[in-house]
């Protein structure tokens, strides 16, 4: 995983009043857990957006009164209606502990259906996986060049070294869909070649007749 350095104050007050006065002030409650004891801290809402908001997964090092912790984010609130981070979860990560966390999907390489006129359908732009925080990686690459009009990659087909992705092996990651556009050039190229077919016919047909 790629890895970022946040910072955090602790919490002088645990409860609804105070979580609220933090976040009129631009402050994101929180709580680390996973330890031998919980830490409640506040961290820089700006600070924050920049490592959430984004298509990347992060193991932090997390300051806070002074010590640093090794964690991965474990659970986001976010507004209904803002979408603003009301609260945050963090969890302690240990070398011998497996974790689990949520990949983004990479694609390389030029799909032989989407040059066809297929449309790339991504069905999990991130991928759970299980294993070891040293083994995993910063994401999964899917090579797609291969891949026509109907075809996916499903989960049984992958292998991710040193760790497990906890879903059913017949799901689909992604697969490339006929669009209508593909469909109304293939039903023109079948119409030409009924044309072309019936044409032939006639013209033995009429060098018969002779």
């Amino acid at each position: 995983m790629k890895t970022a350095s946040l910072s955090g104050s602790p919490r002088e007050s645990v409860g609804k009043k105070d979580a609220a006065g933090l976040r009129a002030k631009g402050l994101v409650p929180g709580v680390l857990y996973g330890g031998s004891e919980q830490v409640h801290f506040h961290v820089n809402e700006v600070q924050l957006n920049k490592l959430i908001f984004t298509p990347d997964t992060y193991r932090f090092q997390f300051e806070v009164s002074g010590t640093t912790h090794d964690c991965i984010v474990q659970d986001i609130q976010f507004h209904p209606v803002t979408d603003r981070i009301v609260h945050i979860d963090l969890l302690q990560v240990f070398p011998d502990k497996p974790i689990r966390v949520k990949l983004p999907v990479s694609t390389e390489g030029a799909s032989v259906g989407v040059r066809n006129g297929g449309r790339l359908h991504v069905v999990y732009r991130r991928l759970p996986v299980v294993g070891l925080a040293d083994q995993i990686p910063e994401t999964v690459m899917l090579d797609i060049s291969d891949l026509d009009i109907g075809d996916s990659i499903r989960v049984g087909e992958l292998s991710v070294e040193g760790c497990q992705i906890p879903l059913n092996e017949s799901a689909v990651i992604l697969g490339v869909r006929r669009t209508r556009a593909a469909m109304s050039a293939a039903a023109g190229e079948e119409e030409g070649a009924e044309v072309a077919e019936g044409a032939e016919a006639g013209a033995e047909a009429a060098g018969g007749e002779e």
